[in-house]
């Protein structure tokens, strides 16, 4: 049967010229260890949603700020206008229908009731005339 032996090369393990001597060791990182960084307490902030909200401001610059302020005040006059004009104009238009349409529909019901008491009228005189008519025979 045949045994196998290692044989180190020396010059493998030799540290060259200008470099560092390297580490495997310094690049490994367990991942399979049974602490995880989900395991750990989550440490309070000491800055608040405003600080950090505040610090924002930094991240943009100045000429960006202004464009960006002043979209939103013309977006903001715009839409208060809109909103001014559409109140305005429902306005107008509930009044006008109440001022016009109520009494209009009043006048509709009534020309109605006047129909209906024609047609009743026609009605009663039909039936006078039937009735005369069988009295005479």
């Amino acid at each position: 049967m045949v045994q196998l032996e290692e044989v180190e090369d020396e010059e493998f393990d030799r540290v060259q010229v200008g470099e560092k001597a390297y580490n495997d060791d310094d690049d490994f990182t367990d991942t399979d260890s049974e602490i995880s960084s989900d395991d750990l307490p989550l440490a309070e902030p000491s800055e608040s949603l405003t600080d950090r909200i505040l610090a924002l401001r930094d991240m943009v610059p100045p000429s960006a700020r202004r464009r960006i302020v002043a979209g939103y005040d013309a977006l903001k006059t715009y839409t208060w206008s809109g909103l001014m004009l559409g109140g305005k104009t429902m306005w107008v238009v509930s009044t006008s229908a109440l001022l016009l349409g109520v009494p209009f529909a009043l006048a509709l019901v009534e020309e109605q009731q006047v129909v209906e008491m024609e047609k009743e009228q026609r009605m009663r005189e039909m039936g006078n005339e039937v009735s005369l008519a069988g009295v005479g025979r």
